[in-house]
């Protein structure tokens, strides 16, 4: 059972990257996936989820706007697309499964983190 997220590196200001979330050893489809990251100096915080079925997200109001969760369940994947980002957007980004999206820190499945550096 493995989440592993990938897609980080440097990027500049204004660009953008896709994260990807992907499961092996059991399906995401029952799961809400979570994003979280943490930046340095600071506490792992949850910036976005999108629901199993429905496919509802939610985003932290900071990212609304340039960030989008999406899934493909058919992939066993989950993505998040990072448009516009700024120094501030520096991080170590992960992913989880989870029952609801509560956000909480003890999700049901922890994934590997991807470095996500915003710099010029």
């Amino acid at each position: 059972v493995q989440l592993q997220a990938s897609g980080g590196g440097l990027e500049q200001p204004g660009g953008s990257l896709r994260l990807s979330c992907a499961a092996s050893g059991f399906t995401l489809d029952p799961y809400a996936i979570v994003w979280f990251r943490q930046a340095p100096g600071k506490e792992r915080e949850a910036i976005s989820c999108i629901t199993d079925t429905e496919g509802r997200t939610y985003y932290i109001e900071a990212l609304r706007g340039r960030f989008t969760i999406s899934r493909d369940n058919a992939k066993n994947t989950g993505y998040l697309q990072m448009n516009n980002l700024s120094p501030e957007d520096t991080a170590g980004y992960y992913c989880a499964a989870d029952l609801y999206c509560t956000g909480r820190s003890t999700p049901r499945y922890w994934g590997q983190g991807t470095l996500v550096t915003v710099s010029s």
